[in-house]
């Protein structure tokens, strides 16, 4: 039995039925079927007149493939936009944690590094990627991340 997790509107209905599709979809009796159909349309050539020959045989596939593959498409980028919806709201709701616990521990956050990014996914390529940067820059020069260390395990010297 699911667990209902949100309220039972059309659009939460809707959605539920293209992530229940989706998640269908990419099954296993799902693409097993998929190559027990095409196995069934190859077989069936044997049986029609001019075998590989024969135009609207050929077209059957070709229009049911792209009709699929169309809609594939817009239901796929559905599911990834909605699960990246998903992991950003979480990883807000995080950020905000981290930023009331740092400020019960009175912990201080000089570059504000906790809330600056919430919404970061909105913003200009070139603001993501300094935002990035900045980040980074600040990881570095604790000389507890990866980019601050070299092989032996200590920090790099950096401009």
């Amino acid at each position: 039995m699911a667990i209902k997790t949100q309220p039972d509107d059309r659009s939460t209905a809707l959605t539920r039925t293209v992530g229940n599709l989706t998640g269908w979809l990419g099954s296993f009796p799902a693409i097993l079927l998929s190559f027990v159909l095409v196995g069934c349309w190859f077989v069936g050539i044997f049986f029609i007149k001019d075998g590989f020959g024969n135009t609207n045989y050929q077209l059957i596939i070709n229009t049911g493939t792209t009709i699929v593959t169309f809609w594939m498409v817009f239901i796929i980028q559905n599911t990834q936009n909605r699960d990246g919806r998903a992991m950003q709201a979480k990883l807000d709701a995080q950020s905000e944690v981290l930023r009331r616990i740092a400020e019960q521990l009175e912990v201080h956050d000089d570059e504000d590094l906790l809330t600056r990014l919430v919404g970061l996914e909105d913003a200009p390529e070139h603001i993501i990627k300094a935002d990035q940067n900045r980040v980074r820059g600040v990881a570095v020069d604790t000389g507890r991340h990866a980019l601050g260390t070299d092989a032996t395990g200590e920090p790099r010297s950096h401009p």
